[in-house]
C-alpha cells in the first residue's frame, strides 16, 4: 500500500478532478469496513487496505480544507493528509468497535499539522507547546475579540490577546507578524479557473474540532488509547470480551445477548462489567500515575 497507489492531487490546478475521482470511491458499510480491516490485518491483503484507503479519501479532503489559511498548497495538506490516513488504515484495530473514520482523524489532522509547523521553519513552535498553540488558535481568538486580522496589531490588541492565551504582549505580536507575512485569503481561488473549479471546494466543510483543539487532542491520543489497550489486557478474557462487547462499541450488545452467548444470566453479565470496568480504571489510573509529566 503505497501513496502511488491513490488518485494524484497536483498543485498545479488539478483539484477539481481529483475531488471528483475521490467521490466516485463508495463509501463503506459498517460490516464491509470490519471484514476489510480483517483482512489486512490478518492476511495483509494490500486489496483490502487499498479499499479502506479510498473510502475515506474525501474525509482527508474535508480536513485538509479546513487548514487553507496557512499559506501552504491545497494539494500538498490533502498529500500529507493521505499519508496519515495510510498510518492509520495500518494500525486500526477492528477489535475496539470503533469505525476507521474516526480513529483515522486523528492520524490526518496530527500529520497537516505537523506538516505546517515543518513547513513554517518555526524554530520554538517545535519545542514550546504554547507557541504550537498560539500558532493555530491566534486567528480564532482575534475573531472572539473582534480585532480585525489585518496586520500589525496596536498595543490594545496585543494587551487583550496577551491575557487571552496568557503569553507575553511580545510573543503574541511576533506570532501575528509571522501569520500575517504568510497568509493567504480562505477565498482565494483554488486550482484552475474552469467552471467546477469551486465546486467542490465549497461542499467541504468541516464540522470537527478546531486545528488547535486537535493538535492538542493527537498529542495524547496514542498515550491514552496505548494506556487502555494495556489496562484491558489484564482482565480475565471472559470480562476482557464482556468490557470490550458493553463499553467499546458504538452499538453495545445487551446483557441478554451476552448471558445467551456465555451461558450466565444477564445479572451476572452486568455484574463482570461493572468489575471489569472498575479494575480497567484502577489500571489506567495506576498507569497514567506512573507516566513522567
Amino acid at each position: 500500500m503505497t501513496a502511488t497507489t491513490l488518485p494524484s492531487v497536483s498543485a498545479d490546478g488539478g483539484l477539481s478532478r481529483y475531488f471528483r475521482e475521490i467521490w466516485a470511491f463508495p463509501m463503506l458499510s459498517r460490516e464491509d469496513e470490519q471484514l476489510l480491516a480483517l483482512r489486512w490485518r490478518e492476511q495483509e491483503d494490500v486489496d483490502a487496505a487499498h479499499r479502506l484507503v479510498t473510502s475515506h479519501l474525501r474525509l482527508v479532503a474535508k480536513i485538509a480544507m479546513s487548514y487553507r489559511g496557512y499559506g501552504l498548497p491545497v494539494a500538498d495538506l490533502i498529500s500529507e493528509g493521505n499519508i496519515g490516513l495510510m498510518k492509520a488504515v495500518k494500525k486500526f484495530d477492528p477489535d475496539m468497535g470503533n469505525r476507521l473514520s474516526t480513529y483515522a482523524m486523528w492520524w490526518v489532522r496530527a500529520a497537516i499539522t505537523e506538516y505546517i509547523l515543518k513547513s513554517w521553519s518555526l524554530v520554538k513552535l517545535g519545542t514550546v507547546a504554547s507557541q504550537k498553540k498560539l500558532f493555530f488558535s491566534l486567528r480564532g481568538i482575534k475573531r472572539k475579540l473582534k480585532i480585525l486580522d489585518n496586520g500589525e496589531l496596536d498595543s490594545d490588541q496585543a494587551r487583550l490577546l496577551s491575557d487571552a492565551v496568557g503569553l507575553s504582549e511580545s510573543e503574541v505580536m511576533n506570532m501575528n507578524r509571522r501569520l500575517a507575512a504568510r497568509d493567504m485569503s480562505l477565498n482565494a481561488q483554488v486550482g484552475q479557473e474552469d467552471e467546477d473549479s469551486l465546486e467542490y471546494i465549497d461542499t467541504l466543510t468541516d464540522d470537527g474540532p478546531s486545528p488547535e483543539a486537535t493538535l492538542a487532542a493527537s498529542q495524547e491520543h496514542d498515550a491514552r488509547r496505548s494506556l487502555l489497550q494495556r489496562a484491558i489486557s489484564t482482565l480475565p478474557e471472559r470480562e476482557r470480551l464482556i468490557f470490550a462487547a458493553r463499553r467499546l462499541q458504538d452499538e453495545p450488545r445487551t446483557l441478554a445477548d451476552l448471558g445467551e452467548e456465555l451461558g450466565l444470566s444477564r445479572e451476572r453479565i452486568r455484574q463482570l462489567e461493572v468489575r471489569a470496568f472498575e479494575a480497567v480504571e484502577r489500571a489506567v489510573k495506576s498507569m497514567s500515575a506512573e507516566m513522567p509529566a
